[in-house]
């Protein structure tokens, strides 16, 4: 495999679409994903991910993990932890047989440090293909850094920093600017591999520092603007900081922290009862054991290359395997947009309406900058996705769907943002819903922003239920305060009381005069 293409011609002219074995993505401008199966068998955790949905932004089908802990005592012994091979057997044969159930066979399998460094790693591997019919690639460290990269890659396009998978037994970093990938590293830094070191806190702190230190040589001695944490220590500790400051969207994905809350969120592991803490966030006692070593080795991280802002990223390696093979056309299109699309057709009342509806609102917001019109853009393809909700619980389900789906691409801010837009399409009001914690997220104009974008939609939704674009057109002049409404003749039975009162909301909510003009028709 190449950093450019996944498929490599073989000497016999025929194709090697490396990992996965067969392609994924037959037609290039293909925008769903047919049902893939990825295991992944890493030190600490077995996964099974089967993804379906969108291309670009897939959702879980499937998910399901079990702790193993194969490289528990890994450092001591050379060898994976017994008890955990057994579990992960046993895991793997489940995977096997709920694959075949779901008719996803044959499942892509990938391995990574525990197998990797282990001396029967080959017999374990070799056992597994015996008993399961799973065929295993085991990954270097760099190739297990690659694909992190481009699994941070698959949620944001756009990303520039340092991307940081850790593991159970290893812990890599990459580089990652204007969607490649840069410079990449491996090292002995897994959680379970520092469970075993001697001298306590101390112990573990002189360890990990000039490991560190020499990460930091090795990436070329600089700071980066923004480090993506990819891994469940990472995100376990992500959900300790969301505890600690009473943070009220719990959604892991695009989570930023600073290194001062980081150091903050360090100081609190270790002045509380982690037992009590890990039955209020739900974590499993398994993970919170990691959790200690883990968040020193997050502190020298940060120390180290000194990053403005921390991302905590729920893609990695399983989503760089579907990044892997997904055409150049694909990987450019927008996650978000493509995530909304694929729920409008699935789900929408009159799928394509979206689009026309964008068309209808867009001019009044035509000053707006590209990050903000994308999010226009994706609310008008998703306000009509939870229509079968009870009416009275409509808004609701809109701000929750928007707001904990699984859509990349999208920063907290900006899920509430949508969540807020898309409940005021069903709703005049957000006063008494159980959003305001999350609503106080948004500063005053972007709260007044979703209300409008909500309003907006709201209007052009019920005024034409087909085509509100050829209907009619809306021209806002922001500092004259003026909404102007043209009605085409052909419309104007359309208009009607309820038409109106919706119109004038939308003229309150930008503080402008409602005028109503119409048009004289098309000529010819």
């Amino acid at each position: 495999m190449t950093e450019t293409d996944s498929t490599i011609p073989t000497t016999n002219g025929s194709t090697d679409w490396g990992i996965f074995g067969r392609p994924l993505f037959d037609d290039a401008r293909a925008r769903a994903l047919s049902r893939v199966g990825v295991v992944d068998i890493g030190s600490n955790s077995v996964r099974l991910v089967v993804f379906d949905g969108a291309a670009r932004s897939p959702a879980y089908f499937y998910n399901e993990k079990i702790l193993c802990g194969l490289g528990a005592g890994l450092r001591e012994t050379g060898r994976m932890n017994p008890e955990g091979k057994v579990r992960a057997l046993a895991a793997l044969k489940r995977f096997t047989k709920l694959a075949n159930g779901m008719g996803i066979s044959p499942l892509t399998a990938v391995a990574t440090a525990a197998m990797r460094e282990s001396e029967d790693g080959p017999a374990f591997r070799a056992q597994i293909e015996a008993e399961t019919g799973l065929k295993i690639t085991v990954i270097d460290g760099e190739e297990e850094a690659r694909l992190s990269a481009q699994g941070v890659l698959l949620g944001w396009p756009e990303a520039d920093g340092l991307v940081c998978d850790i593991g159970g037994s290893s812990m890599e970093l990459a580089e990652v600017h204007k969607g490649k990938i840069g410079k990449r590293v491996t090292s002995p830094l897994g959680a379970l591999t520092l469970q075993g070191l001697k001298g306590g806190r101390k112990g573990v702190k002189e360890h990990i520092k000039p490991i560190m230190a020499a990460l930091w040589q090795k990436m070329g001695a600089k700071s980066y603007k923004r480090i993506y944490l990819v891994g469940g220590s990472w995100r376990a500790i992500a959900r300790i900081d969301m505890h600690r400051r009473d943070y009220p969207l719990h959604v892991l994905h695009e989570y930023r922290m600073t290194t001062r809350a980081v150091t903050d969120t360090i100081e609190f592991i270790r002045s509380n009862d982690m037992v009590a803490v890990r039955n209020q966030i739900g974590t499993s006692a398994a993970r919170m054991a990691l959790v200690p070593h883990a968040a020193e080795v997050l502190r020298q991280l940060t120390r180290t290359f000194r990053p403005k802002d921390i991302c905590v990223s729920s893609y990695g390696i399983r989503e760089g395997l579907l990044y892997e093979q997904m055409p150049q056309s694909i990987r450019e299109r927008d996650p978000l947009i493509e995530a909304c699309r694929f729920a409008e057709r699935k789900d929408a009342r009159l799928p394509g309406f979206g689009k026309r509806l964008h068309y209808f609102i867009a001019p009044m917001f035509r000053a707006r900058k590209y990050e903000q019109m994308r999010l226009v853009r994706a609310a008008c393809l998703l306000h009509d996705v939870t229509w079968r909700a009870h009416p009275d619980y409509r808004a609701e389900v809109c701000f929750d769907n928007a707001t904990r789906a699984n859509l990349g691409g999208l920063s907290h801010k900006e899920r509430i943002f949508l969540g807020l837009a898309l409940l005021h399409r069903y709703k005049n009001s957000r006063q008494g819903t159980p959003f305001e914690p999350l609503i106080a997220l948004l500063n005053e104009q972007e709260i007044q922003n979703a209300e409008v974008l909500g309003k907006a939609m709201r209007f052009g939704a019920m005024f034409a239920l087909d085509t509100p674009d050829t209907m009619a057109a809306l021209d806002y002049r922001p500092k004259k305060k003026l909404l102007t409404l043209t009605i085409e003749p052909e419309a104007v039975d359309l208009f009607s009381e309820v038409a109106l009162a919706r119109f004038n909301s939308l003229a309150a909510s930008l503080g402008a005069e409602p005028i109503i003009k119409y048009g004289k028709g098309k000529s010819g």
